[in-house]
């Protein structure tokens, strides 16, 4: 085995607050325990519940790494007890719980996947968080099947441009939301049949004309607030709104009758505080269904912009601008 260094950079989190409370600091190289791969990280994925835990409102579970950063791709440095998939100097990528800002980052083995020949580090690294998510809440919870119509909101952040594509090639049809007439573009070439640009049109009635009064069939949600009135308005009978964020709040107010009438299914997820066996089985969909998609250049992974690790604030004021198309990353010397 390669002898590792006794300890590395990453970024913590001081306080709670702005991009400022990201701060370089020398930590302990973790050493992996049973089930578990440590990866030394070639870039690690930017995602929104990174934010939410600097500002203070998605604080690490117990048990879970306090660094943000909750994917990332690299190769195995070293492997615990009873993980016997992965040798040291393979490539992977993985779903982390926590701890992807840093040089070195634990992962459980089932949570971790191989990264397809023709994908790069920093390609990988925007895999986990978005295929994991994408497909346990669209597929597994949401039941999207081809023909059906599928409607998602932030077209293109990490999850839409996910979800776009992986709805598209497995036969639904497509219509996103987005904040301005380049990332409308944007989503209409990444496969959506319409765009909607929500600063000038209403989602609701483009919905219903698109689908000539019938609705969709699926809806994936991350805004929560009037969205959850308006998504119930704007789903088919036998509809499906699934929630994985509420960015304008998640108390609201519904009228329960369209949901009977309708026969709706309302559900939501959350992936961090999910145990490792059903990070697993989603791993395993991900690699069986998802993945050869993108390693047959039917799914392209989006990449909006890099930063160096030492550069993560500069890579949260990014994402906090909304003007990225497809994924933020770091990048690890």
């Amino acid at each position: 085995m390669t002898q590792l260094p006794a300890t590395m950079t990453a970024i913590a989190i001081h306080g709670k607050g702005g991009p400022e409370a990201l701060v370089a600091e020398e930590r302990p190289v973790p050493m992996p325990g049973p089930g578990q791969v440590l990866i030394k990280v070639a870039a690690a994925g930017v995602n929104r519940p990174d934010v939410m835990q600097r500002k203070g409102l998605y604080p690490a579970p117990k048990g879970h790494c306090d660094l943000p950063g909750l994917e990332a791709a690299g190769t195995v440095a070293a492997v615990g007890e009873g993980a016997a998939r992965f040798q040291v100097g393979d490539r992977v990528l993985a779903l982390l719980n926590g701890g992807g800002y840093a040089a070195f980052a634990l992962a459980e083995e089932p949570a971790t996947l191989p990264i397809p020949e023709s994908v790069s580090m920093i390609e990988a690294a925007a895999i986990p968080e978005t295929f994991f998510t994408v497909w346990h809440n669209v597929f597994e919870r949401g039941a999207l099947k081809a023909g059906e119509w599928f409607l998602i909101h932030g077209g293109t952040s990490g999850i839409g441009v996910t979800a776009i594509q992986l709805a598209k090639a497995r036969g639904a049809k497509v219509i996103a939301t987005a904040g301005s007439a380049a990332k409308c573009e944007a989503c209409i070439k990444l496969g959506a049949e319409r765009a909607i640009d929500y600063t000038s049109e209403d989602f609701v009635e483009v919905v219903k004309a698109e689908t000539e009064g019938r609705g969709v069939d699926v809806i994936l949600d991350m805004v929560g607030g009037d969205y959850v009135d308006r998504n119930i308005r704007s789903l088919a009978e036998d509809g499906r709104l699934v929630n994985i964020g509420y960015q304008a709040g998640s108390k609201v107010t519904v009228d329960m009758m369209r949901v009977m009438l309708k026969r709706l299914t309302l559900t939501g997820s959350t992936l961090r505080i999910r145990p490792t066996s059903v990070k697993g089985a989603i791993a395993r969909a991900v690699e069986a269904h998802a993945l050869p998609l993108v390693a047959d250049g039917k799914a392209r992974i989006v990449i909006d912009s890099t930063f160096p690790l030492a550069e993560a604030a500069r890579a949260h004021e990014r994402m906090e601008t909304s003007q990225h198309i497809g994924k933020i990353v770091l990048t690890v010397a």
